[in-house]
């Protein structure tokens, strides 16, 4: 069974355990009218406040395929708390889509009430975790369900950071109840800025706790000192060791909807779809093994 014809055994809203693509503007059109196989789609929260033909064309859309909603500027992070009008428009958004999912990022993006345009890193200390819970606490109770997490993408560390990275994102889902969106690319990304071992991140994620999977490219960069520097563009197909790392990831969490993530230089609607059925291949590999393994 392909992952088109799996996700259509589910529930409006639902979201399966199968590879779905970030829906771009520049793939509306060709989604409304010509229904390609996709699994179901995640979208950028603030893309769809406004006005004008995008939320127009997400209601079409999500009448034949579950949504994801991913969210870029609640700020968890940010010491000032969250804007209370940015979160009134979320929570409108997930009125009108009904998503399968919730997520966003931990991160902080504004700062005396401007907005930075960008997920800056947190320093991991217990002042910080404190913080984060209870952000997303008071947001889990605003929005009435649970929320997803995602890791970031790092290059830079906080000389007075207490906490490895994986503990702090595993203890916030500890202490919340959330959800964990793990990021592979992020993951591979950071653990080669910083020479983190990416096993060691993915084993301290509670299994039970990761409700999704993105997945994307990046690009590399040659420093003046000879350093190598792994930049998260999502510009690019997904390179072969973040595909080796999601087969582990798969191994540890069992099958979760994966996302694939292409945010610059959009490719056409076909070579996501492409992207995603590597992935549903990979997920039906573990399905499989698992399957002979019960039967043995």
């Amino acid at each position: 069974m392909d992952a088109a014809s799996e996700a259509s055994q589910y529930a409006h809203g639902v979201i399966p355990a199968c590879a779905g693509v970030g829906l771009r503007f520049r793939h509306h059109h060709e989604v409304v009218e010509g229904h390609p196989p996709a699994a179901w789609f995640e979208v950028h929260t603030e893309n769809y406040m406004g006005g004008g033909s995008a939320p127009a064309y997400l209601d079409a859309i999500r009448r034949d395929y579950p949504i994801s909603l991913h969210g870029v500027g609640l700020s968890l992070g940010s010491a000032e708390g969250m804007d209370v009008r940015h979160l009134e428009r979320v929570r409108g958004v997930i009125e009108r889509v009904e998503p399968g999912l919730v997520s966003e990022h931990l991160s902080w993006s504004v700062s005396g009430g401007n907005y930075l345009a960008d997920l800056l890193p947190l320093p991991m200390t217990e002042e910080a975790l404190s913080m984060v819970c209870t952000h997303v606490d008071q947001l889990q109770t605003y929005l009435q369900r649970r929320i997803s997490l995602e890791n970031p993408s790092t290059y830079l560390r906080f000389h007075h950071s207490t906490i490895p990275e994986w503990e702090f994102l595993a203890e916030v889902a500890r202490r919340t109840g959330c959800g964990i969106l793990c990021d592979v690319n992020n993951i591979y990304v950071s653990a080669s800025n910083h020479d983190w071992n990416s096993l060691t991140y993915l084993d301290a994620l509670p299994a039970e706790s990761v409700t999704e999977v993105h997945l994307a490219g990046h690009s590399v960069r040659q420093l003046d000192h000879g350093q190598i520097l792994r930049i998260d563009d999502h510009g690019s197909r997904v390179a072969p060791p973040v595909w080796d790392l999601f087969e582990q990831a798969l191994m540890r969490f069992g099958p979760v909807p994966t996302l694939i993530e292409w945010d610059t230089d959009v490719p056409t609607l076909e070579i996501l779809l492409g992207e995603a059925a590597i992935a549903d291949s990979a997920i039906e590999r573990l399905r499989n093994d698992n399957l002979c393994t019960n039967v043995a």
